[in-house]
């Protein structure tokens, strides 16, 4: 017998999980692997973590949240593995990839110049989550995202066109 909690469970997984691996890719540099590994992490830690909702926000702001941390801790425990992996790529994509993909890796390796706050934001911004639950998520004001969000379009626009940021 499947219980409400196992029902609420899936529905919230069916409805984010695109979602939460869109973000997670976007803290790997567009690493499908990687950013599967991390969104199965996330959703394992959200059914063990269930019973200790408290519902001061809505069940996708603390699924969000813990998408986010998950992703950010994950970068800290690897950051000298990444950064290898990083140069590695940068000098294959220099060499073997097509215009696009190069365009990719130059937004990838610019939304990487962002702040972790920042980067959250602009992750969660391009999911189409709303500015005022991207503000719960970050613990900053709505208004405060909203500014912010003009800056990171600013200086993601700079760094891509290759102007000093």
């Amino acid at each position: 017998m499947i219980t409400d909690q196992q029902k609420a469970f899936e529905q919230l997984y069916h409805d984010n999980v695109d979602k939460v691996h869109r973000l997670c890719l976007g803290y790997v540099e567009g690493n499908q692997p990687l950013a599967t590994d991390l969104q199965q992490e996330v959703f394992m830690k959200v059914w063990q973590h269930w019973n200790s909702f408290k519902g001061t926000a809505k069940r996708s702001t603390w699924l969000y949240r813990i998408a986010v941390n998950t992703c950010l801790q994950f970068l800290r425990d690897n950051k000298n593995k990444l950064t290898e992996s990083l140069d590695n790529k940068i000098e294959l994509v220099v060499e073997t990839v097509v215009d696009k993909e190069l365009q990719y890796a130059t937004l990838y390796a610019c939304m990487n110049k962002l702040n972790k706050v920042n980067k959250s934001i602009l992750l969660l911004e391009l999911e189409e989550v709303p500015q005022q639950e991207i503000a719960a998520i970050v613990g900053i004001k709505h208004n405060a995202v909203r500014t912010r969000i003009n800056r990171i379009k600013q200086q993601l626009t700079k760094c891509v066109n290759h102007e000093n940021i």
